[in-house]
């Protein structure tokens, strides 16, 4: 990729799975990536391994659905290097399960907060540094569930990621005066502790997910976190208000 170093990447939720691989990549490209999470013993041992690869990174701990906690923190990160070129919103959930008939009125707004509060919240904080930025750009995580509307259970999940679509797309208009590019990846069934519950008591629910990706295998972290590399570089430099499917061709396999 043609990023120059010292670049400044903000990536919530990259204490494992996807956001630590995506740390791990922008690190490799030159950036300086701002971790953040809610296990700040996690968070620590994430920055260690990072420092051992060479790689220039911090961890910044609170909640994305704090939108007290979310200010205070972007505003220090955006103060102490004066500018953030690329905010991944990586942190979100199912967040559970449950039928609309059964669904609490805390459990609707729970998911709605962990995917698209969350979204709103670090996004509007960080725009007044990712002006400051170069080629300064937000990548959304929306899913095929808001398209779908997901599984048994999900639909409120599927509600929210749909929010994250038309979010990414409303923020691409309003903030392209400012150069500022927005885009989404929409990762398909990827090989994470996300999974392990089904994995380890549904084995064989786990292993018939493939039959219904095109390429045949479920996708791993790090390539989620290459189109992400590609879609904050300048190589994507014209590139906004897109949604990129990373799923094998889930839902059209054979």
């Amino acid at each position: 990729m043609s990023n120059s170093k010292e670049r400044i990447a903000v990536i919530t939720g990259a204490t494992g799975g996807i956001g630590f691989q995506v740390a791990k990549r922008l690190g490799k490209d030159g950036y300086t990536v701002v971790l953040n999470g809610i296990e700040d013993e996690v968070g620590a041992q994430r920055i260690q391994e990072l420092s051992a690869e060479g790689i220039s990174a911090a961890y910044h701990g609170f909640d994305v659905t704090n939108e007290d906690a979310v200010n205070l923190s972007i505003h220090q990160i955006g103060e102490k290097y004066g500018r953030i070129d690329a905010l991944i919103n990586n942190a979100g959930g199912l967040g559970g399960r449950s039928r609309f008939e059964d669904m609490t009125t805390e459990f609707y707004r729970s998911v709605m907060a962990l995917n698209l509060d969350s979204t709103f919240f670090v996004s509007r904080a960080a725009i007044p540094y990712l002006k400051h930025g170069k080629n300064p750009s937000i990548i959304n995580y929306t899913s095929i569930a808001g398209w779908n509307a997901g599984g048994p259970g999900a639909g409120i999940y599927g509600t929210s990621k749909a929010g994250v679509h038309a979010i990414t797309r409303a923020m691409a208009k309003d903030l392209a005066e400012y150069g500022i590019r927005v885009n989404a990846v929409s990762p398909g069934t990827i090989d994470t502790p996300f999974h392990t519950q089904i994995k380890s008591t549904k084995p064989e629910v786990f292993a018939s997910w493939k039959n219904n990706i095109l390429l045949g295998r479920l996708g791993q972290p790090e390539e989620v976190a290459s189109v992400i590399s590609f879609l904050v570089s300048d190589d994507a430099a014209f590139l906004t208000a897109e949604t990129i499917q990373v799923g094998g061709g889930q839902g059209l396999g054979i």
